[in-house]
C-alpha cells in the first residue's frame, strides 16, 4: 500500500486541486486521509480503481 500527495495525485489524474476536492465533497472520488497536522494523503489503489472506474464508463 502506498499514500500519494496531492501533487502526485494531480499528476496521475490530471485533475486539479479544486477538482479533487469538488469530486470528493459530491463523493465522486476517493476521500484523503489525514497524517497529522495540515498533511493529508490519498491511498494510490483507490486512486487507481478510480480511474479504471472512468474508462469503464466511457
Amino acid at each position: 500500500m502506498r499514500f500519494l500527495k496531492l501533487k502526485e495525485v494531480m499528476e496521475k489524474t490530471a485533475l486539479s486541486r479544486s477538482a479533487i476536492y469538488r469530486k470528493m465533497n459530491d463523493d465522486e472520488f476517493p476521500k484523503s486521509i489525514s497524517l497529522g497536522d495540515r498533511a493529508v494523503a490519498w491511498v494510490e489503489s483507490e486512486v487507481d480503481e478510480w480511474m479504471e472506474e472512468c474508462l469503464q464508463q466511457r
